[in-house]
């Protein structure tokens, strides 16, 4: 009996097959093949989110597209001593549903600070944007006052003995 005891068939995990569902720790691979995973999802409901608010006043709906995206691409760092990053709103997230972790002050002040920087940019943006597109509305209602005033006056003959049209139905007889 002793014998049998000894040879007690080991888990399933313990086999090739499924070693790594044994690990708690992700490999550097599975580290970027969650966050390719990641990427082409934030990616995918970033374009919902274009679509969706494709309708709202322009200077609404890049706030809020740009507010999105700050949301769904902003990392925070998980573990200082790893240099493993997540992404905040999934931290903050986890963190005060789960009531689990002391990293959603971190990831808070992560997403306020990404989203600072991006108004930011996007402010000066706007502010070299605005001028350009004051000048080209300018420009373009210049341009259909010109066409309207040219429509206005009378079309003067260049050609005074040209060929009158063929109305349908009549026949041109050729001039000899």
């Amino acid at each position: 009996m002793a014998g049998i005891a000894a040879e007690t068939p080991k888990s399933r995990y313990h086999s090739g097959l499924f070693a790594y569902l044994a690990m708690d720790t992700m490999t550097e691979n599975d580290y970027l093949t969650a966050w390719g995973l990641y990427a082409f999802a934030a990616l995918g409901c970033l374009l919902v989110w274009w679509r969706m608010t494709r309708w709202i006043w322009r200077w609404l709906r890049e706030p809020l597209q740009l507010l999105m995206a700050v949301l769904l691409f902003s990392p925070t760092i998980v573990d200082p001593v790893k240099t493993q990053f997540a992404p905040a709103v999934a931290i903050t997230a986890l963190d005060l549903v789960l009531k689990v972790g002391n990293n959603a002050w971190r990831a808070i002040s992560d997403l306020f600070m990404y989203t600072m920087i991006a108004f930011g940019v996007y402010l000066v943006i706007v502010l070299i944007r605005w001028p350009i597109e004051r000048a080209a509305k300018a420009r373009r209602e210049r341009k259909a006052a010109a066409d309207a005033a040219l429509a206005a006056e009378p079309q003067e003959d260049d050609e005074p003995f040209r060929r009158p049209a063929p109305v349908s139905g009549m026949r041109v007889e050729p001039r000899l």
